[in-house]
Formats: C-alpha cells, sequence, structure tokens
C-alpha cells in the first residue's frame, strides 16, 4: 500500500525548502530530456514535480530516491523550480517517518555509522589518519598553513588511500605546511544531507565546525568536490566562513608558483571526468585540465559530453551507497565514452566518481584497456 505524507506536511516542507518552486513548473518536460537516469531506464523528474504540488507523493516509491543531484535539470529549468532542494525535502519526509524503499535501507546503517564513528563505511574513527603512515604528516596545529581533510573515502577505502598518500606526497614535496586532524574530523555530512538525514548533518556540521574553530582553521585543502561544495556552500549557514580550496585548484596554484615541477614524460592518452560537485554545482572546469595540459607527453581528448554537459557517475544524492542494478549504472556509460574518445586513462578527482568507475571497468571486463586515476595520482607520477 502507497504512504502518502499528509498534504500540509508536504508542502511546508517544500515552502521551507524551496518556496513555491514546484507551483512554478509548466510541465515542459525538459528535466525529463536532460536526465541521466533516461539514458539507462524510465524516469520523470516531471512526474514528481506534479505529485509533490499537489501534496500526492508516495514516500515508499523507488523514485524519489533516484535524483543523484547531478544539476542537470536545474541547469535547464526555464521557471528555477528548484528540483534538488525540494527533492531532498520530501526524502527528508521519509526520513522522518522511517520508510525507505529495499535499495535505500542501508542507509539506516550509514546514519548509525556517522553518528558513532564519524563515517559511513562503519570504520573506526581512532584508524581515520592510519593512511598517513610513513609519510611524515603532522597534526594540525595552529598557524599552519592549510588542513588537509582527506574525506571518509581516502581515509579508509584501500583504493582511495592512494589518493590521499599521493596528495600529502605532492604537499610535502612542494614544501607546503599543511596538517590533518584525523580522528577528530567527521565526515562532511554532504551526502547523508542529500539522502534526507538532516539531523545527522547538523550534527556532523557542529562537531567539524568546533573542531576547525578550536585548533585555528583557516583554510582547507579537499580531496572530494563534495567536502568541497558543503564546506564552502552550507557550512556558512552556522555562520562560519572557512577557505576552501579544491586539489585541482591548489594543484595548479603550486604549479604556476614554481613549488612543484611536472619533469617526467606521461606518455599517455587520457580524458578528463568532469564530476557533478567540482564542476556544474561549483564552476571548476579549467584548473584541472590546465594541470594536465602542463604534463610532459599526456594528450588531452575530450569526451562526448564534457564541462557543464557532463555525464554523471551515478554517486551523488546519497546514491553512491545504494543499489543500482546492472543495466542502470550511468558510470558504465561513461566508461564508454572515455574509451571511444581512445583515452588509455580516465582522470577525475572525486572519491564517488572513482568507486564507480573503478567498478565498472571490471565488471565490464575493460580491465586491461582503460586506468581510472585521480588527478594527484598522475601529478606524483611525473614530479
Amino acid at each position: 500500500m502507497e504512504t502518502v505524507a499528509p498534504y500540509k506536511e508536504i508542502i511546508d516542507v517544500i515552502k521551507a525548502s524551496g518556496g513555491d518552486a514546484f507551483k512554478r513548473c509548466f510541465q515542459c518536460g525538459l528535466c525529463d530530456v536532460v536526465c541521466p537516469w533516461n539514458r539507462v531506464t524510465t524516469f520523470s523528474m516531471r512526474k514528481l514535480v506534479r505529485e509533490a504540488t499537489f501534496g500526492l507523493t508516495d514516500i515508499e516509491s523507488e523514485e524519489m530516491w533516484r535524483c543523484t543531484t547531478c544539476g542537470r535539470c536545474p541547469q535547464q529549468c526555464p521557471r528555477d523550480v528548484k528540483q534538488i532542494e525540494s527533492g531532498v525535502a520530501l526524502r527528508r519526509i521519509a526520513t522522518e517517518y522511517g520508510v525507505f524503499p529495499p535499495s535505500v535501507k542501508p542507509i539506516r546503517t550509514i546514519s548509525g555509522s556517522l553518528v558513532g564513528e564519524g563515517n559511513p563505511l562503519n570504520e573506526e574513527r581512532k584508524k581515520r589518519a592510519d593512511w598517513a603512515a610513513g609519510l611524515s604528516v603532522k597534526t594540525f596545529t595552529e598557524g599552519m598553513e592549510i588542513l588537509y581533510f582527506p574525506d571518509c573515502y581516502c581515509s579508509y577505502d584501500s583504493r582511495l588511500r592512494k589518493v590521499a598518500r599521493a596528495t600529502a606526497d605532492i604537499l610535502n614535496r612542494a614544501g607546503v605546511d599543511f596538517g590533518i586532524l584525523g580522528a577528530l574530523e567527521n565526515c562532511c555530512g554532504e551526502s547523508i544531507r542529500k539522502a534526507g538525514d538532516e539531523e545527522v548533518f547538523k550534527r556532523l556540521a557542529k562537531e567539524n565546525i568546533k573542531t576547525f574553530i578550536d585548533h585555528g582553521v583557516k583554510k582547507i585543502l579537499v580531496s572530494s568536490p563534495h567536502c568541497y561544495h558543503t564546506f564552502k556552500n552550507e557550512y556558512p549557514e552556522f555562520m562560519v566562513n572557512f577557505e576552501v580550496v579544491h586539489i585541482s585548484q591548489y594543484l595548479i596554484q603550486l604549479i604556476n608558483e614554481g613549488r612543484l615541477e611536472l619533469t617526467k614524460e606521461y606518455g599517455k592518452k587520457v580524458t578528463w571526468h568532469d564530476p557533478c560537485y567540482l564542476g556544474r554545482h561549483n564552476g571548476i572546469y579549467d584548473e584541472p585540465r590546465e594541470v594536465l595540459k602542463r604534463i610532459p607527453g599526456l594528450v588531452l581528448n575530450e569526451m562526448a559530453e564534457s564541462r557543464v554537459d557532463s555525464l554523471c557517475c551515478g554517486g551523488g544524492g546519497g546514491r553512491i551507497w545504494m543499489e543500482t542494478p546492472k543495466g542502470e549504472r550511468f558510470c558504465d556509460l561513461r566508461i564508454g565514452q572515455a574509451i571511444d574518445c581512445g583515452a588509455e586513462v580516465l582522470v577525475t578527482a572525486c572519491p564517488y566518481c572513482i568507486t564507480n568507475f573503478e567498478d565498472s571497468r571490471l565488471t565490464l571486463g575493460h580491465g586491461e584497456v582503460i586506468e581510472i586515476k585521480d588527478i594527484t595520482e598522475i601529478v606524483g607520477e611525473v614530479i
């Protein structure tokens, strides 16, 4: 039986998140045209908007959990319907009611891990800095130039730890005065907020903010575009403003300042994937490409869909934790686009994108055809 939240509650939540944005929709369908879901199955954001307008949203439905918050539909919408904000608001209702379809139920476990251990991977908080073993990485103290915040995946996941280690090595070799906070850090909270658990997000954010202030943090360097977006655009809701830099921005700064020299030949054809939260949400397109163009011997090929039209990997909006059936994974399509443009290496700078692409590369049988690299891993090979 369908579980439909009370009409007044749906309308109140929508107003709190996007005003009367849903009511502005005149059902033109441009959101459905650009939505990546319609590349792999049938999905209608327009339908969800229409149902929400009249308070008829079925909060047990898989449909309201499909959105990856990739940013394509707001970009095209002529009426500023604010699909992402309003869609997340509907997920908050479902979270409050404790109603989750089967593919979304892992979020319950993840919420507990976030509260208890400060990360979504159910790893021990005390091991958060283990990735830095043997790298001469210091604990951040007031007065240091930069706090490096490597995110949860780069702290715990065996594949993504290589990214954190490559980043720390680059910073050390460039003479950057930086440190980490290790077990004192929490997840930034971006994905759990997009999955509807506002209370857990606020708890994580407030604890991080207190930690940053207590340690005199002013400038934060991040590996994840999701951390970048959250620290830069969402933490100011709590009346704080930290200087936030994504590693792709910082790399070109270090190169231009002469603190980092790219001297070795790379000699491979690569393509750059624009992560949604780096590109569409925050407008960072040129810096990573400029870094790649500075690498001797590297040939940069663009995929069919790049920059503002980049195809989402499928991991945003909390979907990195949800089950996506084989045949419905955007990352499979993206791997195909990378191969089609002649790339030997697909390069990006987002832990979710790397996780999804590595999975697709292997499940599609392309393990010997293309590599997946973070931009720091390539830079680390040529300095």
